[in-house]
């Protein structure tokens, strides 16, 4: 290995790995195309990301656009299903606007039979709150498809991109990017494919350089 030859190979901050009886032109140019390839890895798009942060398991909280199934027992023209407006709220008969966003499913079945009870409407209500459907998540980057789908339990990066059509052949499928809006809080970091998602997450498919 010539001396300028080193001064490429040490450009890219590599130990150097050829064994001291290499000879020839060829072992050289084997070392300079594998410290170009780990060079190239190393500068991937969202190689550079931070991995995405774990975060503790709790209760999820509604959001805008989710909807709800309410079950007011013995009160057929209470029991429904409610979507969750942009304000952050559901119109429930006789209640009127009840806030809901941030709220679980038992926070909001509470404070409907609480608003139930003190306006004398109801004595001790049984209420019960379930999620029909939850905010959609999003796909970007090379999957065939990218667009906003359904959110199902259980989801993950994987089973989003398969739903897309699958990774283009341009795709880097070693991983992918979350972006994550968490306690009011948007963050982005690198996640394995297998990464379980949450409603409202953004998936972002990197294309590989090689």
């Amino acid at each position: 290995m010539n001396e300028q030859e080193k001064q490429a190979v040490a450009a890219m901050n590599l130990p150097f790995c050829i064994p001291s009886n290499a000879r020839g032109r060829a072992p050289r140019l084997a070392a300079l195309g594998l410290a170009a390839t780990l060079a190239l890895s190393a500068c991937a798009p969202g190689s550079g990301l931070p991995k995405l942060a774990e975060t503790a398991p709790a209760s999820y909280t509604l959001g805008a656009g989710e909807e709800v199934r309410i079950v007011v027992f013995g009160q057929t023209e209470l029991t429904g299903r409610f979507t969750v407006n942009d304000s952050g709220t559901i119109s429930v008969p006789l209640l009127g606007d009840v806030p809901a966003r941030g709220k679980t499913t038992d926070q909001l079945a509470q404070t409907i039979a609480t608003d139930l009870e003190q306006r004398k409407l109801l004595n001790s209500p049984s209420v019960s709150v379930e999620i029909t459907k939850y905010r959609p998540v999003f796909v970007l980057g090379e999957v065939k498809t990218p667009g906003q789908y359904p959110y199902e339990p259980g989801m993950t990066a994987l089973t989003l991109v398969a739903i897309a059509g699958g990774f283009t052949y341009r795709a880097q499928t070693g991983y992918v990017s979350v972006l994550r809006k968490e306690d009011g809080q948007v963050e982005e970091g690198q996640a394995p494919r297998g990464e379980e998602l949450r409603p409202g997450d953004v998936v972002t498919i990197f294309e590989r350089y090689f």
